[in-house]
This record gives structure tokens, C-alpha cells and sequence, in this order.
């Protein structure tokens, strides 16, 4: 049995084994109906809790309809179905989860109620995001990268904006992909500092892009955010906004990506959303597979 709880806890060479397995799928399932199964079944008999405390678009449908896909059912529950943590401890919850179904995958606030819902579950557990970590996305990133511009070895990422859950993934992938990280944001929305050996600061965006064979941004504030946080981060990230004056100065075949929801013409400008260096709805399709790909390896199918 395998978690899949952060990238920097999967081997190098078991994360090559989920990129090139998803894109494989990926490749399999070409000019087939949506709705139409896999080939290979090997969620065929099981079920897969999907635990959502954070409410989801993305995350909720892809893994849905990929375990979907490779035969399996799915039961999905949100925080006011559960009493996870309050009426009844994680690790009782995990317990006898673990009774019913066969993998739990779990969007939650608190890192630590993913760690205890994989310390106690006796079967594999993915984490689909918590405030600090979002490993998920970020394959799906990396393998969205390879389809369009080949091995992400070596290859220079920027990432403009917050350094937030998603920035730490990335970051926790540099080392394993071995690829350059460079962070370009306000001081007050740096990283975790215990990642700093992972990336590079480079305050100044237009040069921080220079080089950038991908350029990556994400949303300025969170849904749960207060007004007055909104306002501070808008202020403090204006000048990191992914545009077109942005994107000119990096390669010319730079790709950029966003994994979603946007807004539109605040941390990134529509004409960038729809243009020629945009691989965003590619990015959010590859959740899917790369997801597939996932519960694939903690199954060991």
C-alpha cells in the first residue's frame, strides 16, 4: 500500500512512472467518447471515498469521473456529511473508512488531518490539497509541460504572484524533476521559508521571466479571504501580474499555466488566458489523468 500525500515524499523515479503511465492513458483513451470506460479496468469492484472539507470544480470532477473511467464508484462526502474531527477523532474516522472502501482521497484545510487520515487509514490515502501542499496539480502540470515541449529537466519555471500551496508543490518538484524554479512576488507572500533551497527570488518580474520556458501564476486572494485581505493582496500584487508585456520577455515557445478558477484580468490578463502561450485548459484536463495515474500507483495496478 502507497500514499500519495506530497511530492517530496514519492521517489523521483515513481513520479516518472505516474507521468508517463497517465500520459499512456491519456494517449489510449484519443477520439473515444468522454463517457466511454478504459480499456484497462483495475478500479473494476473497488470504491473510493472522495473527502471534500474545501469545496472543489476541478478536483471534485476529475477524480470522479477517472475512477470512473478505470471501472470504480465513487462516494463523495463534504465536511457537513462527516464528522471528521469534531464529533468523532480523524484517526476513528480513517479507521472505519478504511472498512468500506478501498482508497480515500481527501481536500482538506489542516495538513495534519491529512497526515493522521494516513497514519491510521489501512488503505491508501491522496491528498487533493491542504493549505499547504497540492501535489496533484502539480503533476498534472508537469506532464502538461512534456506534451508540449518535452522533458521539464533543466527547463527554467517562474512563478509570479503568492507563494502559496501550489507554489510549495512546484517547489517540492524542482528538486525531484530537476528543473529551476525561480520565485517572483512581494516580500510579504514569500514562501515557506523552509523550501528556500528549492528556488531562487528574483523580485523584479520582467527579469525574473527572462529565459522562463513556463511561466505560472495562481489567484490573488482565496474564497475565504475577508474584504480587507482582498484589498491589502491586490495592492501588494499589481505589479505581478502575468500579461502580455510579461510573457514577451521569456522564450517565445513559453508556455503558461494557472490551474484554476482565474480571474480574468487580475493575476493574469485575458488576452494571456486565450492566447498562444496558454496551455490552461490542457493543464486542467491532465488532472484527470494524472490522477488516474496516481490511484493507479497507490493500488499498485
Amino acid at each position: 500500500m502507497k500514499h500519495f500525500l506530497d511530492i517530496h515524499e514519492t521517489s523521483p523515479s515513481d513520479l516518472r512512472g505516474i507521468i508517463d503511465n497517465a500520459a499512456a492513458m491519456k494517449t489510449a483513451r484519443a477520439d473515444r467518447p468522454r463517457g466511454a470506460l478504459d480499456d484497462d479496468q483495475p478500479l473494476q469492484g473497488h470504491m473510493v471515498a472522495l473527502i471534500f472539507e474545501k469545496p472543489s470544480t476541478r478536483t471534485r470532477v476529475s477524480f470522479d469521473v477517472g475512477v470512473r473511467q478505470l471501472g470504480g464508484q465513487t462516494m463523495v462526502l463534504s465536511g457537513k456529511d462527516m464528522q471528521l474531527g469534531h464529533g468523532e477523532t480523524i484517526a476513528d474516522t480513517a479507521r472505519v473508512l478504511s472498512r468500506y472502501v478501498d482508497l480515500i482521497m481527501i481536500r482538506t484545510f489542516e495538513e495534519q488531518t491529512l497526515l493522521e487520515m494516513a497514519e491510521y487509514a489501512t488503505v491508501p490515502v491522496i491528498n487533493g490539497l491542504t493549505d499547504r501542499t497540492h501535489p496533484c496539480q502539480i503533476m498534472a502540470d508537469i506532464m502538461t509541460f512534456e506534451e508540449h515541449n518535452g522533458p521539464i529537466k533543466g527547463k527554467k519555471v517562474v512563478w509570479s504572484g503568492d507563494g502559496n500551496n501550489v507554489f510549495a508543490s512546484f517547489a517540492h518538484a524542482a528538486k525531484q524533476f530537476d528543473f529551476e524554479l525561480v520565485f517572483t512576488g512581494p516580500p510579504p507572500l514569500d514562501p515557506d521559508p523552509a523550501l528556500a533551497d528549492l528556488f531562487t527570488i528574483e523580485r523584479d518580474p520582467n527579469i525574473a521571466v527572462q529565459g522562463a520556458d513556463l511561466v505560472v501564476t495562481d489567484t490573488w486572494v482565496s474564497m475565504h479571504d475577508p474584504q480587507s485581505a482582498r484589498e491589502r493582496r491586490h495592492n501588494q500584487l499589481r505589479g505581478y501580474q502575468v500579461n502580455d508585456t510579461l510573457m514577451a520577455q521569456a522564450k517565445p515557445d513559453a508556455l503558461f499555466m494557472h490551474c484554476l478558477p482565474a480571474h480574468r484580468d487580475d493575476e493574469v490578463t485575458s488576452s494571456v488566458m486565450d492566447g498562444p502561450h496558454s496551455v490552461i485548459w490542457d493543464e486542467a484536463e491532465n488532472r484527470m489523468h494524472a490522477q488516474k495515474a496516481i490511484m493507479r500507483y497507490c493500488l499498485g495496478k
